[in-house]
């Protein structure tokens, strides 16, 4: 058996923090890190101490502010929610449904930000969520975009079924995403619950590679997905100038290449 380095065993132990498990006691951050206990004990104690984790008076572990201010460094992160917020919040006041902020990381997208109104379909997203990018409005239009040996990968991999709608065949995926790449947005139908639909558009980064993707959400029943189109995409091209993009200018015609009846 392969003994565990010390930067594996420490990362095991801030990776036994999830969604799902926000708050752990010390017994199960060993079990779900797989240590011993006394090794876990060092180990937290020594997080702890550096403020990368806390713990309350019940004894509870959770995760410390210390690595909330190192993600803000990220600029995936809290420094694009920055630069997108505005034009989320027009979104959101143009639709008053739940709009949504996301990046990949490897097969999947994390959703950096999210607006939600009362009224609003209810989602299965959080700020921080992941989801298969297959099958997702953000996730599509995020795939799309990346590089063809990437897409290739990914279509050959497994592709998770979450309702009798999500897109489960290779060629079906091939086709979508070369539909997302062609129209410059993407629409998720019916494929992370039975009763959404998303409409998402891609961000550019200063390079003119898609970094982030913008969408919004709204219930199935009664939508209006070309009504919904502009606003989405006028939204991400908004982010991508305030991040520094700039499209490539169209070149005019010149009058000979305008001519009638010229090949």
């Amino acid at each position: 058996m392969t003994s565990r380095s010390a930067s594996d065993r420490l990362l095991s132990v801030l990776a036994s923090f999830d969604h799902g498990h926000p708050a752990l006691t010390l017994t199960d951050i060993g079990r779900r890190a797989g240590l011993s206990l006394s090794t876990a004990h060092r180990l937290v104690g020594e997080l702890t101490r550096w403020g990368a984790l806390e713990r309350d008076a019940s004894g509870t572990y959770h995760v410390g502010l210390r690595l909330w201010e190192l993600a803000a460094l990220a600029p995936r992160g809290p420094a694009l929610r920055q630069v997108a917020l505005p034009y989320l919040e027009d979104l959101y006041e143009a639709t008053h449904e739940n709009v949504q902020l996301a990046v990949r990381d490897g097969r999947e997208v994390v959703y950096t930000e999210w607006l939600s109104g009362r009224s609003a379909v209810g989602v299965h997203i959080r700020v921080g969520a992941r989801w298969p990018l297959h099958a997702t409005g953000v996730g599509l239009a995020l795939l799309a975009h990346s590089a063809p040996a990437y897409q290739d990968m990914y279509c050959a991999g497994p592709l998770a079924a979450f309702t009798p709608y999500t897109i489960t065949e290779p060629a079906l995926l091939r086709r979508t995403l070369a539909e997302v790449r062609r129209t410059g947005v993407a629409v998720s139908d019916r494929q992370v619950t039975s009763d959404a639909l998303s409409v998402a558009a891609p961000v550019h980064d200063p390079t003119g590679t898609v970094t982030a993707a913008i969408s919004v959400v709204v219930p199935e029943s009664g939508a209006r997905v070309p009504a919904l189109i502009p606003a989405v995409r006028l939204a991400g091209r908004g982010i991508s100038r305030a991040l520094g993009w700039r499209p490539a200018p169209e070149i005019p015609l010149t009058g000979e290449d305008s001519a009638p009846g010229r090949s």
